[in-house]
């Protein structure tokens, strides 16, 4: 038996492949996977070359982190108001709007290469990468039941990482201080919209959803608030400003390219086992484990880096493990705790809180690694992994743990793609009156242990 079962977006199969309704539901949505491919391809590929070009300007690297930035305030804001846009206009056109906003944005960069300039456009893209996240989870979530929702999710990510990923690679298909790359970015997004806009899929019905406040969620469960903050500001860190930390210290372009790669595939990867491990044992010592393997490796990457490129490149995806993987635990771990009924709240305020920690990364990396060099993007890493470790062990004191069998089900989620709120509501499958007789008696449980700490 679970406890409060939540999926998140990213989920290798629990169920085949070939399973007749995850293909028909695929099937179903179609254009809306080959769009949200082409739209993490232009994102990849303007990521990396926003980075890249911003060294080649001599912008230090505290002005590229507040243009970095820029991405996750514009997500925030987008995680905040694009259900309400939806609701009043619909998926198919917010989602074409978006890619219409996204790919204007990297015009305007390309042709006004203007720091103020680009931590604009770069609040815009943001804007619009959440609300594409949005319409597609919540659209892909109303395609099939619970039983293979999961599955189907599976397939929306290896599309998501996948092109993602790839977008890194673009970066060799031109010169970064030169306009093809900005234009290549602008058509692939721009091409997001074409595939949904010829096709017929019926849209998700719209539903209203309730709101939870930071503190109500802290008293809940503070581990997975703090968590959640903290893993923010690691993968705005990590993708963010990545390849300004290779480009300081010294990797070509080709290089940083194959650099990101790794980092963000590696995760892809390991998202799946990682998450069955935190349903089999006590999902805090995961969390704990896994901070404190993020933060030595963090550690160690200034010493793998000195000995080559090819070392520092086969060693990326080790480095980006625990700030990518350490979200989905905590979401996870976070819903260990919750009602159902407070699901869609929660994710609601772990949406404003990821959001929040995202926005403060970059900056912070940026001003670190102009005070001490390169390795500064190497110490925040190290430093706010080990801040997790050393919070999950003091939670550890203050309350008991939940009974394996009482965790939620850990699907994985995606890096800088907090679940969202319809999704949530729909993603939690109703439980049978024995079921819930036992989970009101594991929450009271819980609940009293709280309480005594």
């Amino acid at each position: 038996m679970r406890h409060l079962s939540f999926r998140y977006s990213l989920a290798f199969p629990h169920a085949p492949f070939g399973d007749g309704a995850v293909l028909s539901a695929a099937a179903t949505v179609w254009a809306l996977l080959l769009g949200i491919g082409f739209l993490m391809l232009g994102n990849g590929l303007q990521g990396i070359l926003l980075g890249v070009r911003a060294s080649a300007e001599g912008f230090s690297a505290t002005v590229t982190g507040f243009i970095m930035t820029g991405y996750f305030g514009g997500f925030l804001v987008g995680s905040r108001i694009a259900l309400t846009t939806i609701r009043r206009v619909g998926h198919l056109r917010v989602f074409a709007a978006a890619s219409c906003f996204a790919a204007i944005a990297i015009l305007i960069q390309g042709l006004f290469v203007d720091p103020v300039t680009w931590a604009v456009m770069r609040v815009v893209t943001g804007y619009s990468m959440a609300s594409a996240y949005i319409v597609t989870e919540s659209w892909l979530n109303d395609r099939v039941d619970n039983e293979h929702r999961a599955s189907l999710l599976a397939v929306y990510m290896v599309v998501t990482y996948m092109g993602m990923a790839s977008g890194q690679l673009l970066l060799n298909a031109g010169q970064p201080t030169q306009h093809d790359l900005f234009m290549l970015a602008s058509v692939l997004i721009s091409f997001a919209a074409i595939p949904i806009l010829f096709s017929v899929t019926p849209q998700p019905r719209q539903e209203n959803a309730e709101r939870l406040s930071l503190v109500e969620l802290y008293r809940v469960s503070p581990l997975g608030l703090v968590g959640t903050f903290i893993s923010g500001i690691l993968q705005g860190t990590l993708s963010g400003m990545g390849a300004v930390y290779a480009r300081a210290i010294g990797l070509t372009i080709a290089q940083t390219s194959y650099f990101m790669f790794f980092l963000i595939l590696g995760a892809a990867v390991l998202q799946w086992p990682f998450g069955k491990i935190s349903d089999r044992f006590d999902r805090r010592k995961v969390i704990a484990g896994l901070a404190l393997f993020g933060a030595l490796i963090s550690m160690a990457t200034h010493i793998v880096h000195q000995l080559g490129p090819a070392f520092l490149i086969a060693f990326a995806p080790v480095l980006g493990a625990g700030p990518y993987l350490l979200y989905s635990l905590l979401i996870a771990y976070t819903n260990d705790h919750l009602r159902r009924t407070q699901m869609v709240a929660a994710s609601s305020a772990l949406i404003l809180t990821f959001g929040l920690g995202a926005a403060f990364g970059p900056p912070a990396a940026g001003i670190l690694m102009d005070s001490v060099g390169p390795q500064g993007y190497l110490w925040l890493l190290a430093v706010f992994q080990a801040g997790i470790f050393g919070f999950a062990l003091y939670r550890m004191t203050r309350r008991e743990s939940l009974p394996v069998e009482a965790q939620s089900s850990c699907r994985g989620a995606p890096a800088l793609s907090p679940p969202s709120e319809e999704w949530t509501r729909k993603a939690a499958p109703e439980k049978t009156p024995a079921e819930a007789e036992v989970l009101v008696s594991i929450a009271s449980e819980s609940d009293m242990a709280e309480a005594k700490s």
